[in-house]
């Protein structure tokens, strides 16, 4: 009617009607325009102190979730914002729940990878004229510069935390508050020096600790078969039949550590047997081509030993070197204990000793090189017999002069090759294979590491290990089997080697005598130091002179000692946060509420944070640890920039070069895949599963949009009894009901995944649509 009146020219009346229909009304836009909407609501939180306000304004308990520190070394990545997401929600829950919260944000700032960053960004002239001090200036500087572009990066993520106020590993501050667990744990007793074998990396001249470790699964050895010339044995007429030309057979994947040979180690409870070498095994002979070789043991023309191995690994044995093995005669592992035999490079006697039960029949021969300069088992029976810790290797990872003719080879190269062709020419090898095993990588540098026998600090985990299992058990641990993989971690650990060889992060506060090199480490010269890097900050102990580093006390003896150059695992670093933060900062809980991070801090941060807490107070720094899995493409392959497969955080929300490909989703899209996923596993994400969050926000806008547009006009006094509500309405206020109560069991049990299919799926798009 309209259109036609409009036809004929009559003037149509304006809303003549309109007043008789109730329509509805909203200005809540069904499109978000985050791009520009975003950003103006996060500088209205800031700038109106949200957090802090709405904090202020409730009247409950204090709640504290402990941030654990991201490290300050470049641009952030989808885990980290599944991470802080994560955070970020239970936070808004808990304030919803009448809770106090402060999030103190905070950033790992010490170590090596970003001391590596600064020397890579200059010419190597320029890098070996910084002095430590210009260096760790320069370090400082960038990473304060990169906390800074995280910190804004957190911000249009949406994260609701005390910016103003975080937390970095270099601030006075806190390195005071470090030297002060430091200290306690040495007045206890559980900080001390010793020359152990550490896992150390070449690439980086330093030790490492577990925690610093990846393990490749593709990592291949050059493994051998060596024999070692008996000289005599221990018990008179044992192998009288067989000398002189009886031998030891052992197998190692370290070739290069056969110059640091101390003794041979046996398992008293296995059988052992003489076997007589016959002829090679025709269908073997020729096998494994040009990577397997044979020895010279095993060559035609040189007489052949009598080989002693375990009994049970001599058809294994057989079968590996193609050559036909006779038992002659068998005998105990106990009996071999104090035999003689002949070092294959330097030529002294070493003894047969009995090992542990860390000698078995699964691989090798049943024999055991041991060197107890590179291997922890090695260094345990090194002990037992008082045996001499000897490790000719550098700290680039080259053979010492100790190592004679060996002298300057790389331990993971040339020198490797060069002692497994002095065996063979010597008559001394059996067999030489490649050997594909699961081998410790340095996590920064991607290269291999070695055992080595260095001075380095420790803390004994023995001391307080009974009490840190004890702790882990009144923790609530989500999911539940994170309990476990911590008590096996923490059950199966040795002593925490906390020095690094390096410039960048907090000293190890100790003095050595200029002459004997007896550290000084007392209370007092701790007391004094942290009071100085209080103040001045850590780089005091690189520019000031000892005797003003020293307290009063020793002031006048400060010509005979000398600053110690270690500084300290950043493990130590970020796991005395609850020291720095949580303990410390008032307006929170010590223990923290929660820690929530990675399930790979099972074997970093929780770690670290726990033996610190328990070494110093006794009991855990956290109430409930969460934990989720990584980030993975929609493929369920690792993200890699190589491979091209690398989600963005930034790219998700603001959209990339070609919007069509890349478009801007804005933050709420990303955080509500954050609430979509179970995170106790790996979860992924790809532009699919972003296109569908996209649609799913969309919805959850139209549903919202059209709920509050049909209440534009409600008063509380329209107020209607639930006794005098229609059944209907009745029945859908007993479904709110209970998706409320399901939404709250889920917040409270950190299930969020299970609040967006309540939300999402179920309730809010397929009941309250069609009851309004």
């Amino acid at each position: 009617m309209a259109a036609k009146k409009a036809a004929d020219g009559t003037k149509q009346k304006d809303g003549k009607y309109k007043h008789t229909v109730d329509l509805p009304k909203t200005t809540f836009d069904l499109r978000a325009n985050s791009v520009m909407r975003e950003p103006e609501l996060q500088k209205l939180w800031e700038e109106n102190q949200v957090l802090k306000r709405v904090s202020e304004r409730n009247t409950g308990a204090t709640f504290t979730l402990h941030d654990g520190p991201p490290y300050a070394n470049g641009d952030l990545h989808m885990g980290h914002a599944l991470n802080k997401v994560l955070k970020d929600i239970i936070n808004r829950y808990k304030l919803l729940q009448n809770h106090k919260v402060s999030f103190i944000p905070g950033w790992d700032c010490h170590g090596l990878p970003i001391e590596l960053k600064v020397l890579k960004s200059m010419d190597k002239a320029t890098s070996d004229a910084l002095t430590p001090i210009k260096l760790r200036q320069k370090a400082a500087k960038f990473a304060k510069a990169t906390v800074n572009a995280q910190m804004n990066s957190f911000k249009r993520i949406g994260i609701w935390a005390d910016w103003d106020n975080p937390y970095l590993t270099l601030s006075p501050e806190y390195e005071a508050a470090q030297l002060e667990v430091f200290g306690q744990m040495v007045m206890r007793g559980y900080i001390y020096r010793g020359r152990k074998p550490v896992h150390w990396s070449p690439s980086s001249r330093t030790a490492l600790a577990e925690a610093e470790l990846e393990y490749s699964e593709n990592h291949v050895s050059k493994s051998i078969y060596a024999a070692f010339k008996i000289t005599s044995p221990s018990n008179s007429g044992l192998l009288d039949e067989f000398l002189p030309n009886v031998c030891l057979a052992i197998w190692t994947t370290t070739p290069w550590t056969i110059p640091a040979n101390a003794v041979v180690a046996v398992n008293p409870e296995l059988s052992y047997a003489v076997v007589e070498l016959q002829s090679l095994l025709e269908s073997e002979s020729t096998s494994g081509g040009k990577q397997r070789k044979l020895g010279s043991i095993l060559s035609s023309g040189n007489e052949k030993p009598f080989i002693i191995v375990a009994s049970d690994l001599v058809s294994v044995l057989e079968s590996k070197w193609g050559v036909k093995l006779v038992i002659r005669k068998s005998f105990p592992g106990s009996v071999l204990e104090y035999c003689r035999y002949l070092h294959p490079v330097n030529g002294n006697e070493c003894s047969v000793v009995i090992g542990g039960d860390y000698i078995t029949t699964e691989s090798g021969t049943g024999l055991v090189h041991t060197a107890p300069g590179h291997g922890q088992e090695d260094y345990l029976t090194g002990l037992k017999y008082g045996l001499p810790i000897v490790s000719p290797v550098d700290d680039e990872g080259n053979f010492t002069a100790e190592a004679g003719q060996f002298s300057g080879l790389s331990v993971l190269g040339a020198g490797n090759a060069a002692v497994v062709k002095y065996l063979d020419e010597h008559v001394s090898l059996i067999l030489e294979e490649p050997y594909k095993h699961k081998y410790p990588y340095d996590w920064r540098s991607k290269e291999p590491t070695i055992f080595r026998a260095t001075e380095q600090w420790f803390a004994s985990v023995d001391g307080f290990r009974d009490a840190a299992l004890d702790a882990i058990k009144r923790v609530t641990w989500v999911p539940s089997q994170g309990e476990n993989r911590i008590v096996n971690m923490i059950s199966g650990r040795s002593d925490w080697c906390i020095s690094r060889q390096r410039t960048w992060g907090v000293p190890i506060p100790v003095f050595y005598h200029v002459d004997t090199q007896e550290p000084l480490i007392t209370e007092k010269t701790i007391e004094h130091i942290k009071g100085i890097v209080s103040e001045k900050g850590s780089d005091a102990w690189w520019y000031m002179p000892t005797e003003e580093l020293l307290p009063e006390k020793y002031r006048d003896k400060a010509s005979e000692y000398r600053k110690g150059t270690d500084t300290m695992d950043v493990w130590f670093d970020s796991g005395s946060s609850w020291a720095a933060v949580s303990a410390k900062r008032d307006g929170l809980n010590f223990p923290a509420d929660v820690y929530l991070e990675g399930s790979d801090q099972h074997r970093g941060w929780f770690q670290s944070s726990l033996l610190t807490s328990i070494a110093t107070t006794g009991k855990a720094p956290y109430s409930s640890v969460i934990t989720h899995g990584f980030v993975l493409d929609e493929e369920g392959f690792k993200m890699s920039k190589s491979v091209g497969n690398v989600v963005d955080p930034e790219k998700v929300i603001v959209g990339g070069k070609n919007s069509k490909e890349e478009p801007p989703y804005g933050a709420d899209v990303l955080r509500l895949w954050v609430s979509s996923v179970d995170y106790t596993g790996d979860v992924l994400i790809g532009s699919q599963i972003l296109r569908q969050m996209s649609d799913m926000y969309r919805k959850l806008r139209g549903t919202m949009r059209f709920l509050l547009a049909n209440l534009h006009d409600w008063k509380p006094e329209n107020s209607v009894p639930y006794s005098d509500l229609p059944k209907i309405d009745q029945y859908a206020l007993f479904q709110l009901e209970n998706v409320v109560a399901s939404m709250k069991d889920g917040y409270d049990n950190y299930q969020f995944y299970k609040i967006y299919q309540i939300t999402c799926v179920a309730q809010l798009l397929y009941y309250v649509m069609p009851y309004a």
